[in-house]
């Protein structure tokens, strides 16, 4: 978005899930960890790479040709992972989004996570549901991120304009698909470091500790 003062106003909040909502990027680093170890000992570090990707985005392109026929056993891994996975909010989370929709902002998650996960999120966390006004997974979009796709559905669905909407994101391709949606963009430095976040988003925070509809405001003037 444009750095000048913003003539729209806030009518919509877009969370990604992990590493936005909740805490969750240093269980999935271990996780992969341990499947790129298995699989890719030649490529250290693998696990940081593809932060951010898919799951058919990561199995397209670190197991396939040879690997095609373990894809299988990975998916039931991280399925069975996933099940038992802690889901601890992002510091401050629940007063800041009650607070946006106390003031009328419209709130969706719109992450890249399918249904089978969800509802693990949903019998640990039953509140979740209350705290959004839609929620989109990688079931209701045919393109993955950095596609603004699945931002552009959910604009659909508040009937907003892209630029009364601002996406929270943690990782690259997130990032990159809140600013192709044409959205403003908040980035959350849980994944990636302040400096690797700033090319791609017009505000970085490191969690939601003092940030509330108000101080909102102000900040969506000068984005």
């Amino acid at each position: 978005m444009a750095n000048n003062t913003n003539k729209y106003m806030l009518k919509a909040c877009l969370f990604d899930l992990d590493g936005v909502v909740f805490d969750t990027e240093p269980q999935y680093t271990e996780f992969w960890g341990s499947q790129c170890r298995l699989y890719h000992p030649e490529r250290p570090g693998l696990e940081h790479e593809i932060k951010g990707s898919t799951l058919d985005q990561i199995l397209g392109r670190w197991w396939s040709g040879s690997l095609e026929s373990e894809r299988r056993h990975v998916v039931h891994r991280l399925n069975a992972f996933e099940a038992q996975m802690r889901f601890n909010y992002v510091p401050d989370f629940i007063p800041f989004v009650v607070d946006l929709r106390q003031h009328g902002v419209r709130t969706a998650v719109v992450t890249s996570s399918n249904n089978l996960k969800m509802q693990a999120v949903y019998r640990q966390r039953p509140e979740f549901v209350n705290l959004f006004d839609a929620i989109y997974t990688s079931e209701d979009f045919s393109e993955s991120k950095p596609s603004p796709q699945c931002y552009q559905l959910a604009a659909h669905r508040f009937v907003v304009l892209p630029q009364e909407c601002l996406v929270f994101e943690d990782s690259i391709n997130g990032l990159k698909s809140g600013r192709a949606a044409e959205m403003g963009v908040v980035a959350l430095t849980t994944t990636n470091p302040l400096e690797r976040v700033v090319p791609y988003s017009d505000y970085q925070i490191p969690d939601y500790t003092n940030i509330n509809f108000d101080l909102l405001q102000i900040i969506w003037q000068v984005i």
